[in-house]
Formats: structure tokens, C-alpha cells, sequence
């Protein structure tokens, strides 16, 4: 099942997560935030938004 990992960064004083495939690779990162709940936000932002998120082609522009 794939999960998502909180993690702070090496200073110590902000937070990211990972969303990981089942197979254990790291399928997205995000960015850095200043609070854990700010991170913990973005999480459920990327679950709600995920699942009817459409997919646009932009290498058709390029």
C-alpha cells in the first residue's frame, strides 16, 4: 500500500513529506513547510485532490 512519510529536515526546523509507491520508490516530494501542521495540510491537499485530478499533456506544447 502506498504511504506518505513525514520527515523534518536535516536542520531540524522545517518538515516535508514523501509519497511512496508500494514498491518502495519515492513518487512525489513536496516542499518544505515551517510547521508540522502545515506539512500534515499539504498532505490531506494532495489526498483530496489526487483522486479527480485530470492529466494534462503539456508535452504536446513543447
Amino acid at each position: 500500500m502506498s504511504k506518505f512519510n513525514l520527515y523534518k529536515t536535516s536542520d531540524k526546523r522545517q518538515y516535508y513529506w514523501t509519497l511512496e509507491a508500494d514498491n518502495g520508490e519515492i513518487i512525489a516530494t513536496s516542499e518544505t513547510y515551517v510547521s508540522k501542521a502545515g506539512a500534515q495540510n499539504g498532505i490531506s491537499a494532495v489526498k483530496k485532490a489526487a483522486p479527480v485530478a485530470t492529466i494534462l499533456d503539456v508535452s504536446v506544447y513543447q
